[in-house]
Order: C-alpha cells, then sequence, then structure tokens
C-alpha cells in the first residue's frame, strides 16, 4: 500500500475554500527532509514534486520516490503526502506512472496543441488507471526549466476549456509567471486572464514560480483559483544564504564544521523555516 495521497481531495477542497497547498521541489536528502519537517510542524498536507533534472542528478524516478518514502517511515510523518513528478515530459509521465508516484504533470506546452491534446490524454487515460491525479499546462510559464524556455505566453481560456474536459486534475496556466528570479522590470500576474480561466473551469488551478511573486499577489491569484503554488528557487536561495553565512563566519574551519552533516545544517533549517513561512500565507488548513 502506497504512503502517497494523489492529492485529488485536497486541492479540490482547496479550490472551494480559496486556499492552497505547497508544492515543494526536492533536490536531495536534505531538501526532502526538511519539507517533510515542515510540513508535520505544521500539522498540514504537502506535495513533493522533483524535476527531471533532479531526478537525474539523484539517479533516477525510483530512487527520488524511494527517498521520500523511506523518510516519511524514518521521520514518522503522519500528514498527507503527494509525490509528484513537476515539468514531465511524455516519457518521464510515464516513467513516474511505472514507478508510482501518486501525482504526475504532463508538460506539453511547446508541443503543437493537437499534440498536447493527444499525449494529455493519454497520460490521463495511463495515470487514472491507478489512481494517480494529473496536472497538464496550457500557455506556458516564463523562463527556463530543465532546458525548456517560455516566453511566458498567457493561456488561452478556450484551450484551457478542452484540456481540462480531458479530465486533467489540476491545470498549470500562463498568467505573467516565469521560472527563477524575477527581473526588476517584471509586469506582475495577470490576474484578469486568471479570472476568466476560473469562471470557466472548476480544475484547481496551479501557479508555477510562485518563488518571488510579492505575497499580496500570491494571495489575490488564491482567492480567484490558484489552488496549488510551486516553490523551489525561494527555498535554493534560503540554503545558499545559509550556507554563505555560515562559511564566510568561518564555521567550517572551528572543530569538524567542515563535516557535511554541520555544513549543511543551516541551510536544512533554512529550508525548514521558508517552507513553513510559506504555508502560513498560502492558508493551508491544518489537518484535522
Amino acid at each position: 500500500m502506497s504512503v502517497f495521497v494523489n492529492g485529488n481531495a485536497i486541492y479540490q477542497a482547496a479550490r472551494e475554500g480559496h486556499y492552497a497547498v505547497g508544492a515543494f521541489n526536492t533536490n536531495n536528502l536534505e531538501w526532502t527532509q526538511a519539507i517533510l519537517q515542515a510540513a508535520q510542524e505544521t500539522n498540514t498536507p504537502v506535495l513533493i514534486q522533483v524535476s527531471m533534472g533532479a531526478a537525474k542528478y539523484m539517479g533516477d524516478y525510483k530512487f527520488v520516490k524511494t527517498l521520500v518514502e523511506e523518510q516519511i517511515r524514518i521521520m514518522g510523518i503522519t500528514v498527507p503526502v503527494i509525490m509528484h513528478l513537476d515539468h514531465g515530459n511524455y516519457e518521464a509521465a510515464k516513467a513516474c506512472i511505472e514507478a508510482g508516484y501518486s501525482s504526475v504533470m504532463f508538460d506539453g506546452h511547446d508541443l503543437p496543441f493537437e499534440e498536447n491534446l493527444e499525449k494529455t490524454a493519454e497520460i490521463v487515460k495511463l495515470a487514472h488507471a491507478k489512481g494517480i491525479s494529473v496536472e497538464a499546462e496550457v500557455g506556458s510559464i516564463g523562463g527556463e526549466e530543465d532546458g525548456v524556455v517560455g516566453e511566458g505566453e498567457l493561456a488561452s481560456v478556450e484551450e484551457a476549456k478542452q484540456i481540462a474536459a480531458l479530465g486533467v486534475d489540476y491545470l498549470a496556466c500562463g498568467i505573467g509567471n516565469i521560472h527563477g528570479q524575477y527581473p526588476e522590470n517584471w509586469k506582475g500576474l495577470h490576474f484578469d486572464r486568471l479570472q476568466e480561466i476560473a469562471e470557466a473551469i472548476d480544475t484547481p488551478l496551479v501557479l508555477h514560480g510562485g518563488s518571488g511573486i510579492p505575497q499580496e499577489q500570491i494571495e489575490k491569484a488564491i482567492k480567484l483559483g490558484i489552488s496549488k503554488v510551486n516553490i523551489n528557487t525561494e527555498n535554493q536561495l534560503a540554503f545558499a544564504a545559509a550556507t554563505r553565512k555560515y562559511i564566510e563566519a568561518g564555521k567550517d574551519q572551528e572543530g569538524k564544521g567542515y563535516d557535511p552533516r554541520k555544513l549543511l545544517a543551516p541551510g536544512k533549517q533554512a529550508i525548514v523555516d521558508t517552507v513553513k513561512e510559506i504555508i502560513g500565507w498560502l492558508g493551508t488548513p491544518s489537518v484535522k
């Protein structure tokens, strides 16, 4: 029996309740432990996701799934955990369905729309047969993710309706959001387009590139129908800053401060703190 849940009920409740549940990328052991610790300490459900690049770095999709699974057991985690593939292509989505993930994203935004529809329908069929939820994407998210560069095209309401009709469980839509750090000349989210999509479909909507968007804009997006907010860069920056501070203070040269378990500890704690803070302003309610 899987220790993971597929997230459908969690995100549907979030859409109806006008709050969001965070989706946090893992990059290694410390990341995994920190995200789980933050979720347990706040008593809230959490989605741990891995990109194709991070999975390749760590080994493969099965290893990442096993890592998260075993940490749930070892740490005594009792809150619901969703194991998700982030921005997967067709082959990656099929591999994660086979590996036993509870949720997968098939990102076909860079394909001709008809092909995106066709492949999304295939992934939905394969995943739903095993009780696995599916996220699709319409429009594109700006910036770069695993070599795929998006210009940040706004999602089409008509295309969103067509993809939602395939039975996807949540839908990522381009509304001016980008991956990575936001440039100073960023114009902000397109709330008018988000509202149009939210009024057209009942599917829980996903905001990618959540790191760096002002809190008040994310809170407004959640009120309009965003139920899942993806966070990665914010944790990377927090980890890097805490690690830099530790080294610049010379802590790595004190006693056995060079031990990686000590060297990485401040960065890990920074992720715990960041995730807990984000969970707070997403409005994620405690598990009853």
